[in-house]
């Protein structure tokens, strides 16, 4: 409200946001419309730019009571799914867990304030979404509910495209006991001179391979 508009830069380096469309999306979420556009950073490359927009649009009495409702639905998806992450399929501390929109608020609006209109995300897989869902066409300008409906991050156990980009993906974690099966698969990465996706890539391939032969 100072400047009349805040920078991407600005917020990460005078306020501290690691991920500033984030910030700014927090913002939206909470019903204050919010303009994005481009300006020259301090690096003389293009970067975005935040202003408010028309106050008339605000959509405060839709999330009113929003705040107070988020530790019910966090914890009646916990009581449903267990304590994890809906992307990772990890099990963190409930701390850990960030409650966020299958379908992006930017696409489809604020849903209504049911646990089966949310999802819990670990801080990274969080990121991650927020990163790719800001990247995509359907959330930049086509604005298409269906397309979210069949993306990997909405519900990936049953997805199509991956921000509307034909990509699969598998996210694979090893803790307690298992961590040694990973530093194994590291080393014989290394010793391959190749990184560790592409080595378990090749070694998924082969498995398939001979089934297939089979």
């Amino acid at each position: 409200m100072q400047y009349g508009f805040i920078t991407t830069e600005d917020l990460k380096q005078r306020y501290g946001y690691n991920h500033p469309p984030r910030a700014a999306r927090d913002v939206r979420e909470h019903g204050i419309p919010l303009e994005t556009f481009r300006v020259t950073g301090s690096d003389g490359r293009k970067i975005a730019a935040y202003r408010f927009g028309d106050v008339s649009k605000a959509r405060f009495s839709r999330l009113s009571g929003r705040t107070a409702l988020s530790k019910q639905i966090k914890d009646e998806l916990i009581r449903r799914y267990g304590c994890k992450c809906f992307i990772y399929l990890e099990e963190v501390d409930k701390r850990e867990l960030q409650i966020d929109h299958p379908i992006p608020f930017e696409v489809d609006g604020e849903p209504d304030l049911e646990p089966d209109n949310f999802m819990l995300l670990c801080g990274s897989a969080n990121r991650a979404k927020s990163w790719s869902c800001e990247h995509c066409e359907n959330w930049n300008s086509i604005k298409d509910k269906s397309i979210c409906l069949s993306c990997y991050w909405a519900y990936p156990e049953n997805y199509t495209h991956i921000a509307m980009q034909q990509i699969r993906r598998i996210d694979l974690l090893w803790e307690g006991d298992d961590v040694e099966i990973y530093e194994r698969l590291k080393q014989q990465a290394v010793n391959l001179e190749k990184e560790i996706p592409e080595f378990v890539k090749e070694i998924i391939e082969r498995e398939v391979g001979r089934d297939n032969d089979g």
